[in-house]
């Protein structure tokens, strides 16, 4: 099935064009996403760690939990942001409407879900830090708010996403209920009759009269005598 333009997509076999490729704006909220997880969970592998007597503790209140999910949700976020840039550079090829389809509405999932993980973990990692003892000497400090940061913005980058992506699936949805036929450009006008007919009202046949005679003449009628 020929997906030509289906769910706001170029047709199926279009020669591939980087530039307007970098500049699709899924492409660009992509490569944020991917920037972003990068920062989020690099800063807290680096520096969100703390040697206290031996034993590495999480700056963040001492709370394992929030580091491990800073950084969970992070390196999630960068394979998906991976996968995603490659799925809209194939996405041009996919000539199947279908299988568009289902990109849209695992696009749309997936974004919409992570922006809702994100939106946990910066209030997570936010009411840790506010609960946490300053280090010694401010190292890691600027890491772990910048882990804080990049979180929140990840909330708005992956709800673009999932935005983008259902304004595909609305094009794909509005395009299949689009009516399949043109509008009668003389504007409702009649049929037109048969060339030869005339608009002269209806007349009885010429026999008719003759037979209404024919029965008048054999009517019986008594002679006169």
């Amino acid at each position: 099935m020929d997906g030509g333009g289906a769910y706001g997509g170029g047709k199926a076999g279009a020669p591939f064009d980087p530039i307007a490729f970098v500049q699709r704006p899924q492409v660009i909220l992509r490569a944020l996403c991917l920037l972003f997880a990068i920062i989020v969970f690099g800063s807290i592998s680096s520096k969100g760690y703390a040697s206290v007597d031996g034993k590495e503790v999480c700056l963040y209140n001492n709370d394992t939990n929030a580091c491990n999910y800073g950084v969970g949700i992070g390196v999630l976020a960068f394979l998906g942001s991976i996968g995603f840039l490659a799925g809209e550079y194939l996405f041009e090829q996919m000539s199947s409407v279908k299988t568009r389809k289902h990109y849209v509405l695992l696009d749309l999932g997936i974004s919409g879900f992570w922006a809702f993980l994100y939106f946990v973990g910066f209030c997570y990692l936010t009411n840790a830090w506010g609960q946490s003892e300053k280090p010694k000497g401010g190292i890691g400090v600027n890491d772990v708010q910048a882990a804080i940061a990049f979180s929140f913005f990840s909330i708005f980058s992956w709800a673009g996403c999932a935005w983008f992506a259902f304004q595909r699936f609305k094009q794909g949805t509005d395009a299949a209920f689009a009516p399949s036929y043109e509008a009668d450009p003389v504007g409702g006008a009649g049929y037109t009759s048969y060339p030869d007919a005339t608009d002269a009202a209806y007349q009885e046949p010429p026999f008719n009269q003759q037979q209404q005679q024919q029965r008048g003449m054999g009517d019986f009628q008594a002679p006169a005598y």
